[in-house]
């Protein structure tokens, strides 16, 4: 846990506006102290616990456009700053803090002396975000709780899916230590093992065994290479419903994909993946003006809040800034309407 910051509820007030008469999240929402980490976390209420990996290293790996490190703190102040009242209270929520690997961004960028050298350096330094973020997971889901993650790059959609099914089946809540996964995602993230990055947690996460079932909506048919395409098709563990299917085609409609996806994985738990880069004009590393809109991403996490085993939520590659200076200034009060979405779905399950 070197690189993690746990948040006080001196924390948490610092960044919420009272106003008479109006209770916040940010005066409702629960936190620990680091020292009362993990055993004070065993014992609390909270059902949801939320954690920020504000990083970019697992894009730039990738060959991506740095940023997914700025959406952090415009999604905290946001959250904290939504109304409590009977649809979303705040009370079974913990912010519990962020992990921060700006030393090893700053390691990276100020000793590489060629790009290969500085793409290497960044897939080796995923490698440490992964055992970090495993471990800080596995608690919270040894614990009984269900994460919600906000990255980040879609890289740490493997060290989720390894930490949960471990979690899970030390619990004995799973026969083996495997997992499903639906994600709402423009790309398949199932490149090939070329060192980790954020365009294969996915691939990794299966070839070690904790990814059981894979499911993709809204896949684009231009950004998807030939060999991965194959590869999705040979997979009788792997389903997807592209883009162009759904609103080009009209083969089925969004929430029938969505349906499809839920179908497929319903046999055990199941982790609900979103890439910002599938919603359209939405700052991100693979920034896109194709795309589904806000309304339909909310659609998408309720759905699947409601309908699935949920293992944890991962909303990932959105920013607030792009290391090429375009910004978004929307990006916070977005993630914190798809986190609430999320919430209220829970809670309203069957």
């Amino acid at each position: 846990m070197v690189h993690f910051k746990f948040y006080s509820k001196k924390d948490l007030i610092s960044l919420t506006n009272p106003r008479k008469f109006e209770t916040k999240l940010g005066e409702r929402l629960q936190s620990l102290q680091k020292g009362e980490w993990p055993n004070v976390l065993q014992q609390s209420f909270a059902k949801y616990v939320i954690v920020g990996i504000p990083e970019d290293i697992g894009v730039k790996a990738n060959n991506g456009i740095g940023g997914a490190d700025t959406n952090w703190l415009p999604f905290l102040h946001s959250f904290l700053n939504t109304q409590s009242n009977d649809y979303c209270s705040g009370e079974d929520i913990l912010i519990l803090g962020n992990f921060d690997f700006g030393d090893l961004k700053y390691l990276i960028e100020n000793n590489a002396l060629t790009n290969e050298e500085k793409i290497n350096a960044y897939r080796h330094a995923v490698n440490t975000i992964d055992e970090e973020v495993e471990t800080i997971i596995k608690t919270i889901v040894k614990a009984g709780k269900i994460p919600i993650v906000i990255g980040g790059g879609h890289n740490n959609a493997y060290p989720l899916i390894k930490a949960v099914s471990k979690a899970l089946h030390k619990n004995g809540q799973v026969q083996l230590p495997q997992i499903n996964a639906i994600n709402l995602d423009a790309h398949s993230d199932y490149r090939s093992m070329e060192g980790r990055h954020s365009g294969n947690a996915f691939r990794y996460a299966e070839n070690d065994g904790y990814l059981g079932k894979y499911s993709i909506v809204g896949l684009h048919e231009n950004y998807i290479s030939q060999n991965v395409l194959v590869d999705l098709h040979d997979n009788p563990f792997i389903q997807y419903t592209s883009y162009e299917d759904i609103f080009l085609r009209e083969r089925k409609s969004f929430i029938q994909a969505i349906g499809q996806a839920v179908d497929f994985t319903n046999d055990t738990f199941t982790g609900i993946e979103l890439d910002v880069d599938s919603i359209q004009n939405t700052l991100s590393s693979a920034y896109t003006p194709s795309g589904i809109s806000p309304l339909l991403a909310r659609q998408y996490i309720t759905y699947t809040a409601r309908h699935c085993k949920v293992a944890y939520l991962h909303i990932c590659e959105g920013a607030a800034q792009l290391s090429n200076g375009n910004k978004d200034e929307n990006i916070g009060k977005l993630l914190s309407y798809l986190v609430c979405d999320f919430v209220k779905g829970m809670n309203e399950a069957p």
